[in-house]
């Protein structure tokens, strides 16, 4: 006969099956997991897939159109740009990655503090994260980096303070929903202490939201990191950053588009990729979308 126990792991082992099998069959996520999976596969084996050195310059192939030995063309200094697009997707993937990591942590902390402790606390902290809300992503990393500095790594440190506060939001409103439920109640009354009701009973309860968030959130990522190379405060040349092209092909717009073209289709087919992935994974964490598809 079988066990309590034996039962309610056949029971889990069954729910995460059908779970992954609706996710699956969710057409989106499918769509942005084969897209971002060929991102990673072209940043993890740029060295076999790119043909050429992505910062060798050859004077004698300058802004030459794309063809066979060249299928994105060559930039100005004679660079291959399918080799610099291949390369650029590695530093796209770590930017995002990292922007992220340094969001969802610092939004994690400020939310889950702010939304368990509560009163002034929380009065505090949602009035500093309203004044950064105010401020136009862009033009608040664009303060940041002068701060800081402008490099890749300073602009990685501003994109993830610029999305702190939609974390600290997202997480505010999920701990202020479990902290109330009976099982927390339930563990305050036989004396759990703080830490141990948020380690055990509040934050395994929002990881959902804090997953979701950050996956939607890792293209915007890309974006804006994109947009401050593009504007000179992220990477420096010759990195091949697909930013930091799409600032080199401006110039170049009406006699070699293609040195701004194809930087500019990386960056949307990356971020379309992470968006279908986030819409998937939506659709199967949050209950209320569950049954609309």
């Amino acid at each position: 006969m079988a066990t309590a126990g034996t039962v309610a792991l056949r029971t889990s082992r069954r729910l995460a099956a059908l779970s992954w099998r609706r996710l699956f069959a969710h057409s989106s996520f499918v769509a942005g997991a084969i897209i971002v999976t060929g991102v990673v596969a072209a940043a993890a084996f740029a060295p076999a897939l790119a043909p050429f050195d992505p910062i060798e310059q050859a004077f004698t192939s300058q802004l030459l159109a794309p063809s066979r030995a060249h299928p994105f063309g060559t930039d100005e200094f004679g660079r291959d740009i399918f080799s610099r697009v291949i390369y650029g997707a590695r530093i796209a993937l770590v930017v995002g990655v990292v922007a992220d990591g340094i969001a969802a942590l610092l939004g994690v902390v400020l939310g889950v503090v702010s939304g368990y402790f509560g009163r002034r606390v929380d009065a505090f902290l949602m009035r500093t994260v309203d004044v950064l809300l105010a401020f136009p992503y862009l033009l608040l990393a664009m303060i940041v980096v002068a701060i800081l500095g402008p490099s890749l790594i300073n602009a990685m440190i501003a994109i993830g303070i610029v999305y702190t506060p939609q974390f600290a939001r997202v997480v505010r409103g999920a701990v202020l929903q479990v902290k109330e439920e009976d099982f927390v109640e339930a563990a305050r009354a036989v004396g759990a202490g703080s830490l141990r009701l948020l380690a055990r009973h509040v934050l395994p309860n929002i990881l959902s939201p804090i997953i979701v968030m950050a996956t939607l959130t890792v293209g915007f990522m890309i974006v804006e990191t994109a947009g401050l190379s593009f504007l000179g405060l992220g990477a420096s040349p010759p990195t091949p950053e697909w930013g930091s092209m799409l600032a080199t092909g401006r110039s170049f717009m009406l006699t070699a588009p293609w040195i701004a073209t194809f930087p500019g289709l990386a960056i949307l087919i990356t971020v379309v990729g992470f968006n279908l992935i986030g819409d998937g994974l939506r659709d199967l964490l949050d209950p209320r979308l569950r049954g609309s598809r």
